[in-house]
């Protein structure tokens, strides 16, 4: 555990929770609609619905458990939530520190299965910043550029669709988000972003094009994500990569590493399912 994070122990989920919830909520209005997007507040977590989410990926439910317990009763909100939504990809994230007693019951009660996991890591903004090794240049984006940031971001994850990539690009315009890229021969390869909140940063995602991996751009928007949240007046970055299963290898979580991040624990996706009334 980093040492700081002792006493707040929710920051490492209300830092994801609110760049999520900004980044959901300010989409523009006719991709709201077009997608189907309902965001909201409920004891001190935040309910993400994208009905019409192409890539079944941005519904979540996450930050419970720090302003009071995660409960049964809180579990049922959760999930008419997204049932009276018709929203088939929801998933519910809870630190490991906030599961009830009796939580399988729960599950079972109200029809959450488990899913695959992620791997939640922080690094303290006080440490130096890593060396830097020969690698490509990294450029921060402007207004005049987010399209084309936005484009690479959400191509990395075969998430193309144009809805997305407009979310994406209007989010690269707020105060609070630092968006970057890396360029081969002009082109545009791999992008990266970072939301500031307050005394925290959270990084927001990175790709890189098949053909241009294992060539450092990873690195070094890494370093320039951790130079710029200690620029900005953070003490702590957090960031989310999935969960290496036996016998795999996630390249990502070693960078991280390399980076100075420290794993805090693994999460659990709990899958909502949609049948309106399980085992009430």
């Amino acid at each position: 555990m980093v040492t700081f994070l002792r006493p707040e122990p929710s920051w490492a989920e209300w830092s994801e929770a609110e760049a999520l919830y900004q980044f959901e909520s300010n989409a523009p209005a006719e991709v709201r609609d077009t997608l189907g997007i309902e965001c909201a507040r409920l004891a001190g977590g935040v309910l993400l619905s994208m009905r019409e989410d192409p890539a079944r990926y941005w519904s979540k439910a996450l930050g419970f458990g720090f302003t009071g317990p995660v409960t049964a009763d809180l579990i049922g909100e959760v999930c008419d939530f997204y049932r009276a939504r018709d929203d088939s990809s929801a998933v519910l994230q809870l630190a490991p520190s906030v599961l009830p007693p009796g939580w399988e019951k729960i599950c079972a009660d109200h029809g959450l299965y488990r899913g695959p996991s992620s791997v939640k890591l922080a690094r303290d903004l006080s440490l130096s910043v890593p060396a830097a090794s020969a690698g490509p240049p990294v450029e921060r984006v402007d207004a005049r550029s987010a399209e084309e940031w936005a484009t690479m971001l959400m191509r990395g994850f075969d998430m193309a669709e144009k809805p997305l990539v407009a979310m994406t690009a209007a989010f690269a315009a707020r105060p609070d988000v630092r968006a970057y890229v890396v360029r081969f021969g002009g082109e545009v390869v791999a992008a990266a972003g970072m939301y500031i909140g307050g005394e925290t940063a959270q990084l927001l995602g990175a790709a890189t094009l098949p053909p241009y991996r294992g060539r450092g751009a990873q690195s070094a928007m890494l370093r320039m994500r951790i130079s710029d949240a200690i620029a900005a007046g953070c003490r702590v970055i957090f960031t989310e990569t999935g969960a290496e299963a036996p016998g795999t290898h996630n390249s990502s979580l070693h960078n991280m590493k390399r980076a100075g991040f420290v794993p805090l624990y693994e999460r659990v996706n709990w899958a909502v399912s949609t049948r309106s009334s399980i085992g009430r």
